[in-house]
């Protein structure tokens, strides 16, 4: 799953197109592309199988998200606990 991360001034849609473009074909079909970050967290969860393994990248400690040089506040981590909350594996 392609998603954003802190765009800051960046259009987030033309950053996942640059992600996007460099996917193989092969893993094209395989691949969503979520702008929404918590849309994209709670896919992953929602998407994931018993044993599977969710890698959320990019924003480590940070708690917030940049978008137009506004912080919004936003924690991988609370998305990720309330998504599995929500799933009933």
């Amino acid at each position: 799953i392609l998603t954003s991360d802190n765009p800051r001034t960046e259009d987030p849609e033309k950053i996942l197109d640059d992600m996007e473009a460099g996917i193989t074909p092969e893993l094209k079909s395989r691949t969503l592309r979520i702008c929404d970050r918590r849309e994209a967290i709670r896919t992953a969860v929602m998407l994931a199988l018993k044993g599977d393994v969710i890698l959320v990248a990019g924003k480590g400690h940070e708690p917030y998200q940049e978008v137009m040089g506004v912080r919004h506040h936003f924690d991988d981590r609370e998305e990720l606990r309330k998504a599995l909350s929500e799933k009933k594996f």
